[in-house]
């Protein structure tokens, strides 16, 4: 693709196409850990860091052991028919075990390198194994790809990295509105998650007004 198309599929991860508010995947984490913005930034980070490496690895895996054709090792190894494909049996699964190893990497380099944000994220660090959201965009970038074939790895990578920057603006921007209403008299009835979801819902009809952009 050329940089125009790569510019187009970055702004509609981040802004149009973003998996929080128009896809509405990923918000366990998203209303779990936007409480404090210190904490929003570090799942955000890791986020993207988790799409972006996810992105990459489903890539490898899809083309070089799922996809049929030449190109699959086990072809050349003689292990299976080259025109036997390997998706539809072992796509998700493989997805979800290298987003569980990524993960894990995450984990313990926070752990070493951030113990107290490693501590203030608890649960929802290894949730990000079982975010929808990342599976999202792997599965977006090979079998759901509005490209016959799959994006090729540049484009995946593009569309990885950013749908994480697009979940990071979101859950950052949720943590500024949630931080602010704190210092506010709220009614009870509304304090928590149905503000939550309120906000949210708010937060997707004005970020629906970048749907014409691309």
């Amino acid at each position: 693709m050329d940089i125009g198309q790569l510019l187009a599929i970055a702004v509609g991860a981040v802004f149009v196409n973003n998996f929080v508010l128009a896809k509405f995947l990923g918000l366990c984490p998203f209303l779990g850990v936007s409480k404090k913005t210190s904490d929003a930034i570090g799942m955000g980070l890791a986020v993207t860091f988790v799409m972006t490496l996810a992105s990459f690895f489903t890539w490898l895996v899809f083309r070089y052991l799922l996809s049929p054709g030449e190109q699959n090792v086990l072809a050349r190894l003689g292990l299976i028919s080259p025109s036997t494909g390997l998706v539809d049996v072992l796509g998700t699964l493989s997805y979800i075990l290298t987003i569980a190893a990524l993960v894990q990497f995450v984990e313990m380099v926070m752990k070493k390198t951030a113990p107290g944000l490693f501590k203030a994220l608890g649960i929802f660090l290894p949730l990000i194994t079982t975010n929808c959201a990342v599976l999202g965009v792997t599965l977006l970038n090979t079998t759901n790809s509005p490209v016959k074939g799959g994006y090729d790895l540049v484009t995946a990578l593009v569309n990885g990295f950013f749908s994480g920057v697009g979940f990071a603006l979101v859950l950052l921007l949720m943590a500024g509105i949630r931080e602010r209403l704190e210092i506010h008299r709220v009614p009870a009835s509304l304090r928590g998650m149905p503000l939550g979801f309120i906000c949210t819902a708010l937060m997707a009809l004005a970020f629906m007004g970048f749907v014409n952009m691309i």
